[in-house]
């Protein structure tokens, strides 16, 4: 699963997977700063491979994978209105992104991921929920070992599996995704906090 990279005749970059049309469209019309698409691309680009693992490993398992990818795309877009959390922790921006998407015609069901990516510890979490959460952690190389179990536990539930049996594959699958966090926090390093976004 390891960190896709592209020399580009002044160095390695990363290769990421272009973001949903509707989640860069709804970028692009918000403003948001270079550094939030950035991040919302490397958010995207683990939420993808946890996608990929999870098809590969579970494929009987059912999930909106187009829900998960805008969500990920998408999950910090109420920085836009919250402009100091870019650089300083805060909560405001979660439900005034929300907000935001549903002032401009965002399905209830896509905006909610700016409320419960950092609000994941609620039972009424959908899987789909957990996994933009996830790729929001690991991405970074954070582990987060309840959210994590809960993934687990959903999984293993739904497909009548051990949990030790999906936990094991499971975590080598983040710890690989881990492993490629100081990349992915240079490449978001590399985008002003402020200004237009590029291409």
């Amino acid at each position: 699963m390891g960190v896709p990279f592209a020399w580009d005749g002044g160095g390695m970059t990363l290769v990421l997977e272009p973001l949903p049309e509707a989640g860069a469209r709804v970028l692009a019309e918000c403003g948001a700063p270079p550094r939030l698409v950035a991040h919302g691309r490397l958010v995207h680009e683990v939420a993808v491979r946890l996608l990929d693992w999870l098809g590969r490993h579970h494929p009987g398992l059912e999930v909106d994978t187009g829900a998960v990818r805008f969500g990920a795309a998408v999950h910090d877009i109420g920085k836009t209105v919250h402009p100091e959390e870019l650089s300083a922790p805060g909560h405001r921006h979660e439900r005034a992104g929300e907000r935001l998407l549903l002032d401009r015609g965002t399905p209830p069901h896509l905006a909610r991921f700016c409320a419960t990516h950092g609000d994941w510890a609620d039972a009424d979490r959908t899987l789909e929920d957990l996994l933009v959460s996830l790729a929001d952690k690991v991405w970074k190389g954070a582990r987060n070992e309840e959210l994590e179990l809960r993934v687990v536990r959903w999984i293993a539930d739904t497909e009548g599996l051990p949990a030790w049996e999906v936990f094991a594959a499971l975590d080598d699958a983040l710890q690989e995704l881990a492993d490629g966090a100081d990349r992915r926090l240079a490449e978001q390093a590399r985008h002003p906090v402020t200004g237009p976004a590029g291409p």
